[in-house]
């Protein structure tokens, strides 16, 4: 690792200045809070590196907790969704596995100690007239004429709302604060309203849930939380939560540090707008690979390290930047390159007869499985007279700067012969390419002449007789804007319709026989695709997860 990446970013300087200040007696103690209301994405993977990794860097906990306060979005599905993810990146919470839902008792308890001490109130107001009175940016907010209530009349009110005497909207609790204040977070948010909807952990117990803001600070004061680190959207409610650590009675007083969410080039990170791609049928689900949720990214074929390096390269900003798609490629590629198999595919195949190679014959040619490590060894592949290559690395007329096959030239064939194109058999109906008659030349059987002659090409390629059936699924970026919805664009118009190309008929060496869904490999000259889990039956079906070309890496060597 680089100098510059063994360098504290703020967040790890302000957390090593509060343990030498003293101020949290020596702990560190983060947590990870998602809401269980859909999957996780990348932008929740670089606050688990954060979260987890602060506190393995000094030695801390870190806790899972799901801020569940909504019973209306969320579900026991996302909830066991987020905790395969958390364990996919390569983290565990141990024991500490929370729920805000847990504390509903305590989050009660407080917030009639609010009530009594005169810092929160029950208002009569409609939804529509709580905005109303609420103001703008520009102009000061009007105090409810419920503000004044007595606390023993909020008091009644809260509790007849908690017994389901009233309707959805009827009342709501909110904190007495400020409705001048220039924050307009401040301006006596809601605390409380009646929702009348099952809780999928905690039934129908309740009919009063809490809002975001107020169970988040009061759940990390509970859970004894150090440090909570949120993104920058939080930082206008950063006086709310210090405003109610305060007021309340709870054991602890966690503070709160923002950093830059994280923004990739031709991605939404949006949970409403990537709710939208799902409901709406733009993606094949929650985990299609064109998503950039960590489910979708895992069946495309990216790995946690990569992830990880990933979050790691970007590092932890304190400002909102949009950090290009190409580097988080650059991370998985570097890393696939290091630990994948290479085979031999071909996605649009044309057959190629070797016209002096004897009909019947068959040699295995010895093949590296990983030229970045050693270990890896090597494998037999079949070679025979009728092999595939791939369609494109022939033509008839060929330009100047074309190298491949064409008639009477000579090429390579990756670890077994150089072979010389003769003929050229077409469809009568069509004209197209059907079959290329090709001669070997005997002498050069592992891809080298023993007279020195050279090569301007090498073709890999897959024997006929023993070829796999496969299917690919080709994928490009989801969107055609760099910035999807920008401005006041919709985003759903800026979808790349050309994002999922399936191929059919393609053909693959024999070792992938069997090969088990979420198994990556490198196409030899095509990229590195992963085993989807569609394959079953002898079903074969790949996802292509990134291609060989690195524009990052040379951006980079530019640089």
């Amino acid at each position: 690792m680089s100098d510059t990446r063994e360098l504290l970013d703020f967040i790890r300087q302000i957390v090593a200045d509060d343990r030498a200040a003293g101020k949290t007696g020596g702990r560190v103690h983060t947590r990870f809070p998602p809401e269980p209301n859909g999957y996780l994405h990348i932008g929740h993977a670089k606050s688990i590196c954060l979260n987890f990794g602060v506190a393995q860097q000094f030695g801390g906990l870190c806790n899972l907790r799901f801020d569940d306060t909504n019973p209306v979005t969320e579900d026991m599905e996302y909830v066991e969704s987020i905790k395969k993810d958390v364990r996919w990146l390569g983290f565990d919470w141990d024991d500490r596995e929370f729920y805000a839902s847990d504390y509903f008792e305590r989050l009660y308890e407080f917030a009639e100690h609010l009530i009594r001490t005169g810092h929160a109130y029950v208002d009569s107001l409609t939804p529509d007239e709580i905005r109303e009175h609420r103001g703008t940016l520009t102009e000061a907010g009007r105090e409810s004429p419920f503000r004044n209530r007595t606390p023993e009349e909020s008091l009644d009110l809260f509790r007849r709302m908690r017994a389901g005497e009233f309707p959805d909207g009827a009342h709501v609790l909110r904190a007495k604060i400020d409705m001048a204040s220039p924050n307009i977070y401040m301006r006596d948010p809601t605390l409380y309203r009646i929702r009348k909807a099952s809780h999928y952990r905690r039934g129908d117990a309740w009919c009063i849930y809490p809002m975001y803001d107020y169970a988040h600070p009061l759940s990390d004061a509970i859970e004894g939380i150090t440090h909570s680190l949120c993104t920058l959207e939080f930082e206008d409610h950063r006086p709310l939560y210090d405003w109610l650590v305060r007021h309340a009675p709870v054991p602890s007083e966690p503070r709160q540090i923002e950093f830059a969410r994280l923004n990739i080039s031709y991605t939404v990170m949006s949970k409403r707008k990537l709710l939208e791609l799902v409901t709406g049928g733009f993606v094949n689900g929650w985990d299609d690979p064109r998503m950039p949720t960590l489910s979708g990214m895992r069946r495309r074929g990216y790995t946690p390290e990569a992830i990880r390096d990933f979050a790691e390269r970007i590092g932890v900003a304190k400002r909102e930047n949009l950090v290009d798609v190409a580097l988080l490629e650059h991370a998985v590629r570097e890393h696939l390159n290091k630990v994948a198999p290479r085979v031999m595919a071909v996605l649009k195949p044309v057959k190629l007869v070797l016209e002096n190679y004897r009909d019947g014959q068959v040699e295995d040619m010895d093949v590296v499985n990983n030229p970045e490590d050693p270990s890896a060894g090597t494998r037999k592949v079949p070679f025979s007279r009728e092999l595939y290559i791939e369609a494109d690395d022939f033509m008839e007329d060929p330009p100047k700067k074309f190298f491949r096959l064409a008639p009477g030239r000579e090429v390579r064939l990756r670890n077994a012969y150089f072979v010389t194109c003769t003929g050229v058999v077409k469809d009568p109906a069509t004209g197209a390419v059907t079959e290329l008659r090709c001669t070997y030349d005997p002498a050069t059987r592992g891809g080298n002449a023993p007279d020195g002659r050279k090569v301007k090409a090498t073709l890999h390629w897959v024997s006929a007789a023993h070829a796999l059936d496969a299917e690919v699924r080709l994928y490009d970026r989801l969107f055609t804007s760099e910035n999807p919805g920008a401005g006041d664009r919709d985003f759903k118009d800026e979808i790349n319709p050309a994002s999922l190309e399936m191929v059919a008929g393609c053909k693959a060496e024999p070792s992938l026989a069997g090969a088990a869904a979420g198994n990556r490999y490198q196409f030899e000259r095509l990229g590195y695709f992963c085993v989807d889990p569609d394959s079953s039956g002898g079903r074969l079906v790949f996802n292509k997860t990134v291609g060989l070309r690195d524009t990052w890496a040379k951006v980079k060597d530019k640089a």
